[in-house]
């Protein structure tokens, strides 16, 4: 083997190790689904932190970006939630913005909503166009995991 070519193989070997020492682990998925379409996330940017607790700042800053997933919802639709068995066993809420619209899920990985009870507020009684669907992994009370976002539409 010419010298040529042992350094051409021997960097390419170099640029693949690199290449894969700058993967990052994918986070644990959620996946929300109406009628015939499903539509399956990671959590965003800092909004997961593998396990550890999102200190505040980062967490409402997560409760406040824009989804990047959306989904028309009819009225009368179901709206169902699934999450990895990971974010599960910890424990899990489903939220609109920042209004809670389930209590804690530990050790289930799928729940289901009328569309009404995701798009109306239940303090004052209106109906919104449109929610960000948030759902959050939680220890307990105050520890925020993760988050992972959907763009809910009602349809016209």
């Amino acid at each position: 083997m010419s010298i040529r070519r042992r350094a051409a193989a021997l960097g390419a070997v170099s640029l693949g190790l690199l290449a894969l020492s700058a993967c990052e682990k994918p986070t644990p998925l959620a996946t929300v689904t109406v009628g015939g379409d499903t539509v399956t996330t990671e959590a965003t940017g800092n909004c997961y932190a593998d396990g550890d607790k999102l200190t505040e700042k980062v967490f409402l800053a997560c409760l406040s970006s824009a989804p990047k997933k959306t989904l028309t919802v009819h009225p009368g639709d179901k709206v169902r939630v699934g999450v990895d068995p990971a974010i599960a066993e910890k424990g899990w809420v489903v939220a609109t913005g920042t209004s809670g619209k389930s209590g804690l899920l530990k050790d289930v990985t799928y729940r289901s909503f009328d569309a009404e009870t995701l798009f109306s507020d239940s303090q004052t009684g209106q109906t919104a166009d449109q929610v960000t669907l948030n759902i959050i992994e939680t220890a307990k009370t105050q520890d925020y995991l993760g988050v992972w976002q959907f763009k809910l539409k009602m349809a016209d």
